[in-house]
């Protein structure tokens, strides 16, 4: 059997699949420590002996984090579970555990799951995105993660928000670098010019917030859940959660229903740009705000004025297992040889 661990800011997870059929066998969940390197060594640990004496069988264990491994170091790099950082997690794992552990960024495992027995199955290469409190993604290719020398294809969320717009106020006029009087490419002819400049003080989106990773105007900072409330709190003086804005736009108000057109807008700009450089099969959309059902419709429309060919047909779809993506892609880690 193949054991897998999701190791989440608020909770650690562990499930059993049957290593044939993917049947679930076993899940259990803990409370994640917090700062406290040791205690989430010993928290995993516990949940795979947990695992292995209520089912009476040994697995090879995968676990999904928050980081990745740096391919030169072979510690924990990029956590925003920060003691995670600089620690040799694999083989403080596999000390513990008496067996091989591979230790696997978590939008990985995500993308890895649906692409083996999820809403990518059977699709060559699987563009998944988890969207929440952060924002993150994996690339699947043939059912097998790509990872890339720097372990960091797929990390989506920390590039910049594509074509930001200036609010003409406070932007200077730049046509050597905004394309102001250039010819229109034959392809998007038929298609409205991306806006760069911008009359409303509300869509201004140069130079962005800071993101914790010590840039500004990130695209975590823009398409997470927290990015919508941020949003609407700076253009509105007022603070709602991500769930009132959206109940708030399916109601007609017009101020949560501008924040909303404002966040399809920009994921819409986002996955283009995905879509341009890795062109894949499926867009797969897991954590919190893939339950707005409105993306599945909305976001792809808004697209095609970016989306560098007449016509586009990447589907974009909801997460297949939902939050149980990252915990099952952890346990399909050992399927990759």
């Amino acid at each position: 059997m193949h054991i897998g661990v999701d190791l989440g800011g608020t909770k650690t997870e562990a499930v059993c699949l049957d290593a044939d059929s993917g049947a679930e066998l076993f899940r259990h969940r803990v409370p994640s420590p917090r700062g406290d390197y040791r205690a989430t060594v010993g928290a995993i640990a516990a949940l795979v002996t947990l695992a292995e004496d209520t089912l009476s069988q040994k697995g090879t264990v995968g676990v999904g984090i928050p980081g990745t491994v740096s391919a030169d170091t072979g510690l924990v790099k990029n956590a925003n579970s920060t003691w995670l950082n600089g620690q040799p997690l694999d083989k403080d794992l596999a000390a513990a555990l008496g067996r091989p552990v591979r230790v696997e960024n978590d939008a990985n495992c995500f993308a890895l799951s649906e692409a083996v027995d999820g809403a990518g199955k059977g699709k060559s290469a699987v563009f998944a995105v988890i969207i929440g409190t952060g924002c993150g993604a994996g690339i699947a290719v043939d059912g097998r993660i790509l990872g890339g020398p720097n372990r960091i294809a797929g990390e989506w969320g920390h590039n910049p928000l594509p074509a930001p717009r200036f609010y003409r106020e406070n932007a200077p006029e730049r046509p050597d670098i905004f394309g102001a009087g250039a010819s229109v490419n034959p392809t998007y002819a038929a298609k409205p010019r991306p806006v760069y400049f911008t009359d409303d003080g509300d869509w201004n989106e140069y130079p962005g917030t800071p993101c914790y990773c010590g840039k500004r105007g990130c695209l975590e900072t823009w398409i997470s859940g927290t990015g919508l409330e941020n949003d609407y709190a700076r253009v509105t003086g007022e603070a709602l959660s991500t769930h009132a804005v959206i109940d708030g736009a399916r109601k007609g108000e017009p101020r949560a229903a501008a924040a909303l057109e404002r966040y399809v807008n920009r994921l819409a700009r986002a996955l283009a740009e995905v879509i341009n450089i890795l062109d894949p099969d499926v867009i797969v959309l897991g954590g919190g705000m893939s339950n707005v059902a409105e993306l599945y419709d909305r976001v792809p429309h808004a697209w095609e004025a970016h989306v560098f060919s007449d016509v586009c047909h990447t589907p974009l779809v909801p997460a297949r297992h939902g939050d149980s993506s990252g915990v099952r892609g952890a346990a399909w880690l050992w399927n990759e040889k």
